[in-house]
């Protein structure tokens, strides 16, 4: 008998734990979840400011890695920034405000080419991790990037002026009632980014809690890397 997906649900998946050593040579702990089967993509994972409890282990990336390799063939690639702490321990080195995180963010791209030897790598950002994505991961071998509540306190022009440059696809998913920059707010935010694909979420809000809103963010992530997955299935 199939069973409804929950919160707490976990599908199959190989899940291992990983290392990845930055230039200022700090260990930040991560994970990576592979499929089992064949793979269609994999994702990096920028979470959220630590400073108010942003980790790996954030809601909507612990919920991707928990279900999409079994869902839609998606590789899900975690780790704590310097100084952040979850489940799976502490990285090494302190918070910087999104500073000194340029060589967290560079040395996990390199981990995931030079020692998962990933081929197809797409790097999405929640919050502070926005700002990680939009300043540092502009390495050429990414896809592209996708963008959660993006608030847009640290990102300088110049960053936008070089993704508006850039061929690749950089999409925004921007919700109704995001305190720190809500759809109208973000739309005259990202006028010198006319290419950038912007899109409103009705009803939701910049941590994105509720199920719903957890299967629709899932939905768009599968439909930038795995489209032929869609639709998600709701039960196991």
């Amino acid at each position: 008998m199939s069973e409804l997906i929950r919160p707490s649900t976990i599908l199959e998946a190989n899940r291992l734990p990983i290392t990845i050593v930055t230039s200022d040579s700090l260990k930040l702990i991560g994970e990576v979840a592979t499929p089992l089967g064949a793979k269609s993509g994999s994702l990096l994972c920028l979470h959220p400011n630590p400073a108010g409890g942003g980790m790996m282990d954030s809601h909507i990336y612990k919920k991707a890695a928990n279900r999409l390799p079994a869902m839609a063939g998606i590789e899900i690639v975690r780790f704590n920034t310097r100084g952040t702490t979850s489940e799976a321990g502490t990285s090494e080195g302190q918070f910087d405000n999104g500073e000194a995180e340029e060589a967290d963010v560079h040395a996990a791209i390199n981990f995931c080419f030079d020692n998962l030897k990933i081929e197809k790598l797409w790097v999405i950002g929640w919050s502070f991790g926005t700002e990680l994505a939009l300043r540092f991961a502009k390495d050429l071998r990414i896809q592209g990037l996708i963008l959660l509540s993006p608030p847009m306190q640290r990102t300088r022009e110049s960053d936008l002026e070089f993704w508006q440059n850039d061929p690749r696809t950089v999409t925004a998913f921007v919700p109704e009632y995001d305190e720190y920059l809500n759809p109208v707010q973000a739309a005259e935010r990202f006028k010198t980014f006319p290419r950038l694909n912007l899109v409103a979420v009705d009803g939701a809000k910049h941590l994105w809690v509720g199920e719903p809103f957890v299967y629709r963010i899932l939905s768009e992530i599968t439909q930038i890397i795995a489209p032929q997955a869609l639709p998600l299935p709701t039960e196991y």
